[in-house]
């Protein structure tokens, strides 16, 4: 393991708090607010197997509204965990209850290989063919009008986009949540890579929770009959030993910290060792740019949520490749300021973290049931002449809304990073602003792996606030480290608004092979607490494509293209725009140990001298859209 050195400033990862969820779908234990009740009671068929093309039986719970006139519209929900938990919460908190009530059959399913359903589970991989399937069995039943839509956050989401791929006739609407898209070499989604780093924080977390294989379930040579009476007295979820991941994050090699403790198999391995461009990623099934769409979608996600950019990238994949009008016109977006899966349950004045973002509250569920109503029970609500478009302003605290991403009027300005060579600390000389650099001394740092700069909030998610809070919180403490440059602009005279997919060009050095860099952006308010926006990272071997890795050599200059991903911030009058560079994001992502080397099972690492320039030839920049309005 790793050792701590100088590395006690990571303790303020334990002290802060955050709102913010444990799992994937984990939200819907929470309260509502602004549900209503729907008029029908609701009768609970559990376990009922539907058979898949090969032959494997997935564990089914159907939820009917009693009294309602038949044939009645579907609403399916696929997890990979565990079906029953929409069966403990029952009303009002739980969406299959609460869907249900309102004149649906729901049917909530676990998917290949997860509690009572059989078959191999790899993440992602079936859930094109089941989805389809699943839908086929659905639209058949004689209860059914034909009409089935999809619903859920998270993994939930993403299995929504890889069915909406197979373009089935009775999918016919579908609201993901929080799901970042598909991978090509371009979107991120629930791999947990970004940049070429592994999302430690997030990734491990869900892996030694929710990512394991082992269940016990009846035998597969049993009738239906008899395998759902076995399921009835059986407790199928495995036996979860705890992990202490403040402990484990440290540990290397990082391929090895599941094995290490003992948790069951689980794909982690194949997730860390696997570079983002591998054509593995492919075999996950996960949509990309060659798909085609035909179904009406209302996307939903929150700027610190992890797919902010992918969110709207699918938004536009959805009408761009889209079969029909009908497909390509009714494609919506929320995007909400909140952290992960957490848009429907929050209740002003919204915390993000440590961050008062006024009130971002939405009638969620009443646009849901809206969505649904118009789709599968072909009802005139007017709900598709809402905008395409909804988004919250983070800064000015108000929802507004557009017809296209990017948005209209928007222009994309470069913000340049200047000093004198001294932009170490919030405390030193780095400055920002529109005017293109001259002749600048470097920036330069020392990155050692046994000391990284410590994660304080971000997009997180599938931790716990005292593992690795998510959110917003004020940056301070980590901007006097001798290893993060800091650049802020003059105080705003005018506020500014910037919406949009932002990206840093920097042109750097070091002395090491390989090793990472990391971008944040900061809003400075005027009392001095420096809240972060948005942040990345980019390990350097992959700055020519993810699907080639290119090692630097001491002392030659090489140019970064870092995506940024997406954000909504206004950054009012009297505040100031900051951006931090460093190599580190910890445990957020895992540590570049600078070697060169495969990194996933290295222990040994080398400290690396890293140089940020900023001149005339090497003008670093960082890539704002700013919305004039």
């Amino acid at each position: 393991m790793a050792t701590r050195s100088r590395c006690t400033s990571l303790a303020v990862l334990v002290v802060i708090w955050c709102i913010s969820v444990l799992l994937p779908g984990i939200a819907h234990s929470q309260q509502r607010p602004g549900t209503v009740a729907g008029p029908y009671e609701v009768r609970l068929e559990k376990s009922v197997l539907l058979h898949m093309r090969d032959g494997v039986r997935l564990s089914t719970d159907l939820y009917f509204p009693v009294g309602a006139p038949e044939p009645l519209p579907v609403i399916l929900i696929r997890l990979p965990y565990n079906k029953n938990r929409y069966v403990r919460l029952r009303q009002p908190r739980s969406d299959a209850y609460f869907f249900a009530g309102h004149g649906y059959v729901v049917a909530v399913q676990d998917m290949r290989g997860r509690f009572e359903s059989e078959g191999e589970y790899v993440v992602g991989r079936a859930n094109r063919d089941d989805g389809y399937d699943a839908v086929e069995w659905l639209a058949k039943q004689p209860w059914s009008n034909g009409r089935v839509g999809t619903y859920g956050c998270s993994y939930l989401g993403e299995n929504q986009l890889q069915l909406a791929a197979t373009r089935h006739p009775n999918h016919a609407a579908a609201i993901p949540q929080a799901a970042g898209g598909g991978y090509d070499g371009t979107f991120r989604t629930f791999l947990f890579m970004d940049g070429g780093a592994f999302e430690m924080a997030s990734g491990l977390s869900w892996f030694a929770t929710a990512g394991r294989k082992t269940f016990t379930r009846p035998p597969s040579t049993l009738s239906d009959e008899e395998y759902r009476a076995a399921l009835q007295t059986m407790n199928t979820a495995p036996p979860l030993p705890p992990v202490n991941l403040q402990e484990a994050f440290w540990e290397l090699p990082v391929i090895d910290i599941l094995e290490s403790r003992g948790v069951s198999p689980t794909d982690y391995e194949d997730f860390v060792r696997h570079m983002p461009g591998d054509p593995y990623w492919k075999t996950l099934n996960y949509v990309d740019q060659a798909d085609r769409f035909d179904i009406p979608a209302l996307h939903v996600n929150s700027w610190y949520d992890l797919g902010t950019r992918e969110t709207m990238d699918v938004f536009n994949l959805f009408r761009e490749n889209a079969e029909s009008a009908r497909g390509r016109d009714n494609q919506f977006v929320i995007m909400s300021p909140t952290t992960h899966c957490a848009s429907e349950f929050v209740r002003a004045p919204v915390m993000v973290g440590a961050r008062d973002l006024g009130d971002a509250t939405l009638e969620y569920y009443r646009i849901y049931l809206d969505w649904f109503d118009h789709w599968l029970k072909g009802i005139d609500n007017g709900i598709t002449d809402m905008p395409k478009i909804q988004y919250y302003l983070m800064g000015a605290n108000e929802w507004r809304s557009a017809g296209t991403w990017p948005l209209p009027n928007t222009e994309l300005t470069p913000f340049y990073l200047h000093s004198a060579g001294h932009a170490t600390t919030r405390l030193g000389d780095g400055t920002l602003s529109t005017t293109a650099p001259v002749d600048e001394a470097p920036d330069r740092y020392t990155y050692d792996p046994a000391d990284p700069v410590p994660s304080v909030g971000g997009p997180i998610c599938c931790i716990s606030a005292q593992d690795a809070p998510a959110g917003s919180f004020d940056q301070s403490e980590v901007e006097l480290r001798n290893d993060v440059l800091v650049y802020t602009s003059d105080a705003l005279e005018e506020g500014i608004e910037v919406t949009g997919s932002m990206e840093a060009v920097l042109y750097v050095s070091s002395s090491a092979k390989d090793t990472d860099f990391t971008v944040k952006l900061i809003d400075v308010y005027p009392d001095g607490r420096a809240f972060n926006v948005q942040e990345t990272i980019l390990r350097a071997r992959y700055r020519e494509g993810f699907d080639r890795q290119v090692f630097m050599e001491p002392g030659e200059v090489y140019q970064l293209r870092i995506d940024l991903h997406a954000t909504a911030n206004y950054f009012g009058p009297g505040h100031r725009v900051r951006i931090e560079v460093s190599s580190s994001n910890f445990p957020r992502f895992d540590r570049n140990l600078n070697t060169g080397g495969n990194n996933y099972d290295e222990s040994s690492w080398v400290v690396a001298e890293n140089t940020i320039h900023h001149s005339r030839d090497y003008p670093s920049r960082v890539m704002l859209p700013i919305v004039r309005r």
